[in-house]
Formats: C-alpha cells, sequence, structure tokens
C-alpha cells in the first residue's frame, strides 16, 4: 500500500534521506507548513537566525568548514530576496547550497498576492539552476536532484521554490536511485593524452609556476594532499588566490603566499617571470590577473578546471584540461612516475625568486619615523592572533576589507577548510554568520571572525544566534574607525578625500556584546594586545574583542585597479620599478 503524505512532509524526509543535519532558516507564512513538518519529525536541527541573509552566510560557512553541502530555509517574498546576496555570494564561490523557499499558492503566482516576487526570475542568473515546483508528485525527485547539481561539477546554490498549497497537498515519496541527469553531466576526469601533454610541459619548463585556486579544496581533503605532492615532485613553486588559501601549507619554503592586488611581491612578480603558469582550479579573476594584456606575457597556460566556461573567458589557455582539480593532479603524478622524470634543476628560478623575497613585501612600519607611534599596528595583531592559536589550527572567517586582505597576509594556513572568506563577491557581514555556520559544523573547533567595525555591524544581530545555541565563536574587531578599504582608495587615487568613509557614531562594542550575553574585550596599546587575546580564548562561551588599531595604516603590498603585477606599491610612496606613466596615474 502507497502511503501518500504531504509535500512539507515529502521534504523534511528527503532531506533527512539526503543526510541533511542542519538547516539555517526564518520562519513566515509561506513555509509554516514546512516548519511544522521539521517540528514534528525533530530529525534535523534547525538554526533559526536574525535575517535571511545570515541564514545563507551561515549555510556557508558550515559548507566551507564540513565539505557538506549549506541547507537554507526562507519564506516567501521578502524572506527570498534578503537572501538573495548569499546566493550570489556562493555562486561567484562555488559554495555547494540549496535555498528553500516559500511562495504563495499556485493560484495567486503573478497576481501581485501579498508576500509574492518571482523567485525564479530574480535567482535565475545567480544560481546554478533553480525549480518552482508545482506538482507534489515531483517534489522529492527535485530535491534529490537538486542537491546532485548543487554538489556536483562546480559546487554552487540551488533555489527551490515551493508554494504553499503544494506544501500541504499529498503524494507519494520514495527514495530515488542514483541521480541521472539528462543534460547535466561534469567531466570528472581529464582526457589522458592532455594529462600527458601537461606533464611534458612541466619537466621543460625551466620557470613553472603552480597557480592553485578554491577548486583545489572544492575537490577535497585528498587533492590538498595531491597539491604536495605535485609540488615535491616538479619542485616548482606554489601560489594561491584568497579563495585557495589553506590548500597548499603556509609553512612551506615552496609557497610564494597569496597573488594578485594585495599578493606578496614574489609570488606576483614570479607569475609575470615565469615561463609556464599551471593554473589549478582557479579561474583568472581581475583581482589576479590585474591588466590583462600584462598578465604572464611571455608564459605558456595550462588551465585545470571542471567549469568548461571558466577556460578562456578571460586569459588566452594554451594547454585546456577540463577535470576536477584532485583527478587531474592525481594523473599528473602517476604520468610523471611513470615516465620517470626526474626534479628538475631549478636553482636558477628559485635564486631569482629569493631576491624577490628579499625585498621583504609583508613588512609592516610600527615606530614614530612612520607617525604609528602608541598604536597597535593591525598586522601586528592579526600576526598576534596568528601566534597564540595557530596550533589549534582554528577556522577563520573575516569580512570583508582591509582586515580581510590583513589576515590573508598574515595569518598562516597550513590545511585546507580552515579559511572562510567571501572572496567573489566582496560581501560585507558575511564573517559573523559564516563563524556561526563553521561552529555548529565543527563544535569542537576554534572558530574567530577577524572583522572590522564597519562590516561587523552588517550583520550585527546574528550575536544572539550565536548566544541562543551557546556557540563560543570568537570576533575580533581590528577597529580603526573607517571604511578602511575604502578610506584606503580614497587617500591613493582621490587625494584624501574621505567622502563617507568614516566610522562615526560606532557603537561600544564590549558593552554591546554584553547586551547580547557575550563577554566583551577591548584592547588599545600594544602592551594590551597578547594579554587581551589569551583572555579572549580562555573563556569558554562567545567573545567579542574591540582591538583598536592605527586608523590610517594602509594595506600593502597593493596593485592599483588597472595596473600589472610589476607595478606594485609596496609601502607608501615605494613602488616596484616597472611602474608606468599609466599606472603612476591611478596611484
Amino acid at each position: 500500500m502507497v502511503v501518500e503524505r504531504s509535500g512539507a512532509d515529502i521534504l523534511v524526509e528527503a532531506l533527512v534521506d539526503l543526510g541533511v543535519e542542519v538547516v539555517f532558516g526564518y520562519p513566515g507564512g509561506a513555509v509554516l507548513p514546512i516548519y511544522d513538518a521539521l517540528f514534528r519529525a525533530r530529525k534535523i536541527k534547525h538554526i533559526l537566525v536574525r535575517h535571511e541573509q545570515a541564514a545563507t552566510h551561515a549555510a556557508e560557512g558550515y559548507a566551507r568548514s564540513t565539505g557538506k553541502p549549506g541547507v537554507v530555509l526562507v519564506t516567501s517574498g521578502p524572506g527570498a530576496t534578503n537572501a538573495i546576496t548569499g546566493i550570489t555570494d556562493a555562486m561567484l564561490d562555488s559554495i555547494p547550497m540549496v535555498v528553500i523557499t516559500g511562495q504563495v499558492p499556485t493560484h495567486l503566482i503573478g497576481s501581485d498576492a501579498f508576500q509574492e516576487a518571482d523567485t525564479v526570475g530574480i535567482t535565475r542568473h545567480c544560481t546554478k539552476h533553480n525549480y518552482l515546483v508545482k506538482n507534489p508528485a515531483l517534489l522529492g525527485a527535485t530535491i534529490h536532484e537538486a542537491f546532485h547539481i548543487a554538489t556536483s561539477g562546480r559546487p554552487g546554490p540551488v533555489v527551490i521554490d515551493i508554494p504553499k498549497d503544494v506544501q500541504v497537498a499529498t503524494a507519494a515519496y520514495s527514495k530515488p536511485g542514483p541521480i541521472q541527469h539528462k543534460t547535466y553531466r561534469p567531466a570528472l576526469k581529464a582526457d589522458r593524452s592532455a594529462i600527458e601533454q601537461a606533464v611534458d610541459m612541466i619537466a621543460a619548463a625551466e620557470r613553472p609556476v603552480l597557480y592553485t585556486g578554491g577548486g583545489v579544496i572544492n575537490s577535497g581533503p585528498a587533492a590538498a594532499q595531491l597539491l604536495i605532492e605535485l609540488a615535491r615532485i616538479t619542485g616548482a613553486p606554489v601560489t594561491s588566490t584568497l579563495m585557495g588559501l589553506g590548500a597548499y601549507p603556509a609553512s612551506s619554503p615552496q609557497f610564494l603566499g597569496m597573488l594578485g592586488m594585495h599578493g606578496t611581491y614574489e609570488a606576483n612578480w614570479a607569475m609575470n617571470q615565469a615561463d609556464l603558469i599551471v593554473n589549478i582550479g582557479a579561474r583568472f579573476d581581475d583581482r589576479v590577473t590585474g591588466r590583462l594584456d600584462a598578465f604572464a606575457p611571455n608564459s605558456r597556460k595550462i588551465h585545470v578546471d571542471i567549469d568548461r566556461s571558466s577556460i578562456n573567458k578571460t586569459v588566452r589557455i594554451d594547454l585546456p584540461i577540463v577535470a576536477d582539480a584532485g583527478r587531474a593532479m592525481e594523473d599528473m603524478i602517476r604520468v610523471w612516475k611513470s615516465r620517470q622524470y626526474a626534479k628538475p634543476d631549478l636553482s636558477a628560478w628559485w635564486a631569482r625568486i629569493a631576491e624577490w623575497r628579499a625585498k621583504d613585501s609583508l613588512a609592516f612600519p610600527e615606530d614614530e619615523p612612520n607617525g604609528f607611534r602608541g598604536e597597535i599596528m593591525p598586522q601586528r595583531a592579526v600576526r598576534a592572533l596568528w601566534e597564540a592559536t595557530h596550533a589549534r589550527q582554528p577556522i577563520i572567517t573575516t569580512e570583508v576589507g582591509q582586515h580581510q586582505m590583513w589576515a590573508a597576509q598574515y595569518f598562516g594556513f597550513e590545511l585546507p577548510n580552515k579559511w572562510l572568506t567571501s572572496g567573489g563577491l566582496g560581501t560585507m557581514g558575511y564573517g559573523l554568520p559564516a563563524a556561526i555556520g563553521a561552529q555548529l559544523g565543527n563544535p569542537n573547533a576554534l572558530v574567530i571572525d577577524i572583522a572590522g567595525e564597519a562590516s561587523i555591524q552588517m550583520n550585527i544581530q546574528e550575536l544572539a544566534t550565536a548566544t541562543q545555541y551557546r556557540l563560543p565563536v570568537k570576533v575580533f574587531i581590528l577597529n580603526n574607525e573607517y571604511m578602511g578599504m575604502v578610506r584606503q582608495w580614497q587617500e591613493l587615487t582621490y587625494e584624501s578625500r574621505y567622502a563617507e568613509s568614516y566610522s562615526d557614531s560606532l557603537p561600544d562594542f564590549v558593552r554591546l556584546a554584553e547586551a547580547y550575553g557575550w563577554r566583551g574585550i577591548r584592547i588599545e596599546r600594544p602592551d594590551q594586545l597578547d594579554g587581551g587575546i589569551a583572555d579572549m580564548l580562555a573563556y569558554d562561551g562567545p567573545v567579542m574583542v574591540d582591538c583598536r588599531v592605527a586608523k590610517l595604516a594602509n594595506c600593502f603590498p597593493m596593485i592599483p585597479s588597472g595596473a600589472a603585477h610589476t607595478d606594485m606599491i609596496l609601502q607608501a610612496n615605494e613602488v616596484s620599478g616597472t611602474m608606468d606613466d599609466e599606472a603612476r596615474a591611478l596611484v
């Protein structure tokens, strides 16, 4: 006998079958049948956020730190539209996420009903796929297919819009077998001839660079180990995008650091002077390439990417390899060893890299000649935080701005899935909810949101979420009383006209933290830094630290927008030697 059940019950049972343990959401009229089904089933933990955008960022943090898809449940209209920022963020950063939205009953769709929005139309260009389910009999299969699409190939967000009448209508449900989509079949394994050609190119290169991105992390923990092995046998230097940090150990002498706009001198010059660039799981975005006509002008380029559309999108590629990053590296290692290639002699290349490293591009001013006497340098604060916590391998989230770049530069990551930041969209307000999601997925981990005083206020209401669920997340604010990155650009390109970048009327973050049931700590002088961090770590519960840092410190090195890799500003009034007139005009 076939037992029929409501669409809401089918949804919950399908989520259980898919192994979903946590859902981040906010209730409303159009999803009350689903909330009632969740309440009755009691098989999935629901996390009540205070804003739907925060639900999506929390799901991102959960997904990126665990490797499991994040799941979001919001109501129709403003519930769905509030989630758009996080959905777009997940799309640009390739984060697996399924967002379930309520919708007005099917007979009211298109009538401008109360809290109606065209969710499918709105999300069409910021999702990997979306659905409007009008038949409860199709609901179960749709949910399973949505998870398959969100987690396979290049991961991304999928939206399932469910009208309220479909949630209460009844149908049969049975767990489907393996999903075999008619058209969506991402290529995971590379063409063998392309792998062999790539190996030959690496073996013959005199100045190779392994340029790695978030695709290595998305491939899974094994991919990070394969990257270490590939670097070992080839002897090539490794650099990383912002999203790829942690895929290769920062402590390795082969690691050049992050490349791009705020990357290291040695990483950017190595990319510029390389004769072979092996891009593994990155996408040649504008923050990495700088001026396209000057990007790595004398190099051949191999691009390994699971997303065929990313190849040749912005940079011409000599050898495209459409495949999962981990599988491609596994094949490269196998072919390299089968051909018994010796480790190449790259001593001349490493000698040049050593000269660039000697620039010490991450050095920063701390004394009176630079005008910062007695103030805490933000770089020093991040380094002190790293020194106090790195043995515990914490999960670090960030908001967006100067503090984000300082965290990327000075907090060395040894493992994947420990660095969670908004890369492609650059979403202020990302870090706190992402930290909440990461803490829920990793209850025994130390989770720290490195924040700015402006960004943290974008989703400050989520302090209540951490309190409600007794999550011991830490928020470490680098408070310079400015929208720091905006102020820096205004200083460098708008003759220091600080139009609306000053953070006036700031709250007392210590008292604000205490109002939400958190511990608040203020650090105002360099001699308080280590003790304040120690107090934060010793407290068994959520802590917010207001660390007052130098107000006018800038984030260097920096490549001005539209300039080339070689046109770097190393510190104030110091540029690398080849900046042309056009680039100088930008700064």
